[in-house]
């Protein structure tokens, strides 16, 4: 059994066990979605179409997860007059399984277990990276308190009073006398 249902505008093709990709709807992962928009239902040759919608007619499934689309770009130009502009979009999609589909007392229900793996993690297994790991929050480097430097002020005050004691310990020598006295020992050295 089949159907054709009716989300965010558009119109799917549906049966129990399909995985389908529609505009975002609310919802955590694994929780129950249904469809009252049933606007047909085949079973085999015989198919019903509704007028515009088939009465007691609903398609169940589960939310797997909401993630962005693939990255859509779009490019302006103008040609001669340097106008380029280059932007880019990612949809909001909702990713679900359809687990059954009930109509006029008949129901077709999907035998196998809903996997709630996204697909980035299912991306990541084929990369051979562990999903896990990935996704932890990076931690800040621990600083210790001993190791944590001083404030600036502290800094600045210390060298100006050991250059201020050191002038008063030894008299200042005149530059001219400096000179002198690196001549006559370079004089003494030859």
């Amino acid at each position: 059994m089949y159907a054709v249902i009716k989300t965010g505008g558009k119109q799917y093709r549906v049966q129990p066990g399909d995985l389908l990709i529609v505009e975002k709807l609310e919802g955590e992962p694994g929780a129950k979605v249904a469809f009252g928009e049933v606007l047909m239902l085949g079973d085999g040759e015989a198919v019903t179409v509704g007028a515009p919608l088939i009465d007691g007619a609903t398609v169940a499934a589960t939310l797997i997860e909401t993630r962005k689309g693939e990255k859509v770009k779009i490019f302006k130009k103008i040609r001669r007059q340097g106008y380029r502009r280059t932007r880019g979009h990612r949809q909001a999609e909702t990713v679900l399984r359809v687990t059954g589909i009930t109509a006029g007392g008949k129901e077709t229900k999907w035998d196998g277990e809903v996997s709630l793996v996204t697909k980035a993690e299912l991306d990541a297994r084929a990369r051979g990276l562990d999903f896990a790991t990935l996704n932890k929050p990076k931690k800040a480097p621990a600083v210790a308190a001993e190791a944590a430097p001083a404030p600036k002020a502290a800094k600045a005050k210390a060298p100006k009073a050991a250059d201020a004691a050191a002038e008063d310990a030894a008299p200042a020598k005149k530059p001219a006398a400096k000179k002198a006295a690196a001549k006559k020992d370079e004089g003494a050295a030859e």
